[in-house]
């Protein structure tokens, strides 16, 4: 904020302010930014959901179990067969292609490879079977 007191020119004539007042444009922000926060509504952190009320319905249905286990050699069994990468991938896809799909179990043994665990197990997402579980990591804690 500033203000001119005195003249440069030595006509005695006052000289002509160039700068633009900005103290009434300051005041009107002020005003229309309060007046914007008041406005806005409360946020709130919550989200409002209609739950359903009663029971649910029983399902009846259990889902079929598949076991696939990897022994400490990496032969990889199928409900206790042994079988091989192709067999594994058609079996995978003739479940996945079934209305409801069964939940798999892989259990590999501690022993066994990781790369024929993350084979089976990518094979399994990619031909689309959804219900996947590895069991038996307890024995990696140790």
């Amino acid at each position: 904020m500033g203000m001119h007191v005195g003249s440069t020119s030595s006509s005695g004539e006052p000289e002509v302010m160039m700068d633009i007042n900005t103290t009434p444009l300051i005041d009107v922000m002020l005003v229309l930014l309060v007046m914007l926060i008041i406005t806005i509504p409360i946020q709130l952190h919550a989200v409002n959901l209609e739950m359903p009320v009663g029971a649910p319905p029983v399902n009846n249905i259990k889902p079929e179990k598949v076991q696939i286990d990897i022994d400490e050699r990496s032969v990889v069994y199928w409900q206790g067969l042994p079988v091989d990468a192709g067999a594994l991938e058609q079996k995978m896809t003739e479940m996945a292609k079934l209305p409801t799909q069964p939940e798999v179990h892989i259990r590999p043994n501690k022993d066994s490879e990781y790369a024929v665990f993350a084979n089976v197990l990518s094979s399994s997402k990619r031909l689309g079977l959804n219900k996947i579980a590895v069991i038996g990591a307890e024995q990696f804690l140790k």
